[in-house]
């Protein structure tokens, strides 16, 4: 446990040092006294200082920290950078909330990043790393992603100044696309921070519900988003368009930053092309003109979204079942009729025997309502049980897919679900889709992964490593997917599945893949 590391008259020299505006009031003059620059025998003692980029931000918050004193209620400060690589955000990130729970007792700093690992083995980490070598180091505690004042000290605010400290820290927030509503946090009329740091991947729902941090009306109000410019839609990415003025905004060419490699930069632009989204993005500070992050873009799904395709009646319908059970997963049903989704259809199911048979009777409600040739369910746990319910039940019609069944071509895809999914990306070229907000959310979700086998094989996002990122289970996506495990063929036809065969009887028009006809319903 941390004690004072000064004498009293000393550590109270510190407090008047640190609280006193020419440093509570100008976070690079903070930054210039709190940490050994240039000093032998510290990992400062070859800098001199913050970098220009850095120092350019550090004095945006002095002016507008004196402009907000001139006015009633100053405004909440917004401040986006978009980078390449390596140019010092997480240092920047340690100094503002070092600055900030230094200078103002009793204050709030939210830290988020797009993904926990970021959150823990970065930013807290590099966090860790500068609150050691500040001047006041001894003033707080870091304990995994929570930073807190020190015992002492906070007894001391308590008995000297009789000052709450409950909120009084620096917590890392983790957050869930499927509950956004569960980020919300404090409200600290004291002051409050939020830092979103690889901001690009944080979903826009996140991004809404932290607005709700800075409803007190203090003149410490700052919100800070950094990162790579890595998606060409979302919240960052407006920063930078339609919210230009809500937000200080700024892209940086790393090679511009001193201190920095040159030769790795152009590493990257060899080896991509100058004109690259990897160069745009981990150079030049730009965002890809492909989102080359997800599978399929968020450009192809609006524009299927905003497709709008006549029903062909002469084309086969065909259902894809997502039978997820428990937790926050939906169980899908999706049926579509040549290039145009019908029907979505979602409900919640337990993932136990009762559960089963809710779903065998929400799936037979669907066939007797919509008549399909082919209904198609993923068949990985909860869905072998309800398909053979359903057969017992005389739904032919049925037929299951396994997500890890091998695909007809190793080299282009590693597994049967990289393969729908491949499909189901250009059927969206000319496909309807309608505006659901659950499908438009999942088609995106999954980022591509190469190399999946040693035959080159492209794979797919787990739903496991999506989990991870926070990120809810693509179920709506999959459930269309699944409409593209097999061709609808000629009644009698023999179709292959992965290593299994079976027949999908069909009334009227043999349908190829890759056929010029309005029939076509992919493989």
């Amino acid at each position: 446990m941390k004690q004072p590391k000064y004498s009293p008259a000393d550590e109270q020299a510190l407090m008047s040092q640190l609280w006193s505006p020419m440093l509570a009031d100008d976070p690079y003059a903070y930054v210039m006294f709190a940490f050994p620059w240039g000093k032998e025998g510290t990992p400062l003692a070859k800098f001199k200082g913050p970098r220009k980029w850095q120092r350019k931000v550090l004095k945006t918050i002095a002016r507008h920290i004196a402009e907000g004193k001139t006015i009633d209620i100053p405004k909440l400060l917004r401040i986006a950078r978009a980078s390449g690589r390596g140019i010092g955000k997480s240092a920047l990130v340690a100094w503002l909330v070092m600055w900030f729970l230094s200078t103002r007792i009793g204050s709030t700093v939210i830290i988020s990043a797009n993904t926990e690992d970021q959150l823990r083995k970065i930013t807290f980490a590099e966090l860790s790393k500068w609150l050691a070598m500040a001047i006041n180091e001894h003033w707080f505690e870091l304990n995994g992603i929570t930073m807190k004042p020190a015992k002492w000290l906070a007894e001391l605010v308590k008995s000297q100044l009789q000052k709450g400290t409950e909120y009084w820290g620096a917590d890392g927030k983790l957050w869930s696309e499927e509950n956004p509503d569960a980020y919300a946090g404090p409200h600290n009329h004291d002051g409050m921070m939020v830092i979103f740091d690889e901001a690009s991947g944080i979903p826009d729902g996140i991004w809404s519900v932290a607005n709700g941090y800075f409803t007190e009306p203090t003149a410490n109000r700052f919100w800070f988003a950094f990162s790579q410019g890595r998606r060409n839609a979302g919240y960052f990415y407006d920063i930078f368009g339609k919210k230009v003025d809500l937000w200080d905004q700024e892209q940086i060419d790393a090679r511009t930053v001193e201190g920095t490699d040159p030769a790795a930069y152009q590493e990257i632009i060899d080896e991509y092309g100058e004109e690259s989204d990897e160069a745009r993005v981990e150079v030049y500070g730009l965002f890809p003109i492909d989102d080359n992050v997800s599978f399929i873009s968020v450009t192809l799904v609006e524009k299927a979204i905003s497709r709008q395709e006549p029903i062909d009646n002469l084309a086969p319908k065909v259902m894809g079942i997502d039978p997820s059970g428990g937790g926050s997963d939906w169980f899908v049903i999706v049926v579509r009729q040549g290039r145009k989704v019908i029907d979505i259809r979602k409900t919640k199911i337990t993932d136990d025997d009762f559960g089963t048979m809710a779903g065998v009777d929400f799936v037979i409600d669907a066939i007797n309502h919509h008549k399909p040739v082919l209904a198609v369910i993923d068949v990985g746990g909860l869905g072998k049980p309800i398909m053979d319910r359903l057969h017992q039940q005389k739904f032919k019609v049925v037929r299951g897919v396994n997500f890890t069944w091998a695909s007809k071509d190793a080299t282009r895809w590693a597994n049967k679900r990289a393969e729908m999914w491949a499909s189901m990306k250009k059927w969206l070229e000319t496909g309807d889709i309608p505006d659901d907000k659950y499908l438009k959310a999942d088609l995106p979700k999954p980022k591509k992964r190469p190399d999946g086998n040693k035959r080159g094989g492209m794979l797919l996002e787990s739903k496991k490593d999506m989990k991870a990122r926070g990120l809810a289970s693509p179920d709506h996506a999959d459930a269309l997917c699944v409409t593209f495990a097999f061709p609808v063929a000629h009644s009698g036809a023999t179709i292959a599945a992965g290593n299994h065969k079976t027949v999908v009887p069909v009334g009227r028009g043999l349908v190829q893949a890759g056929a010029p006809s309005t029939h076509w319903m992919g493989c």
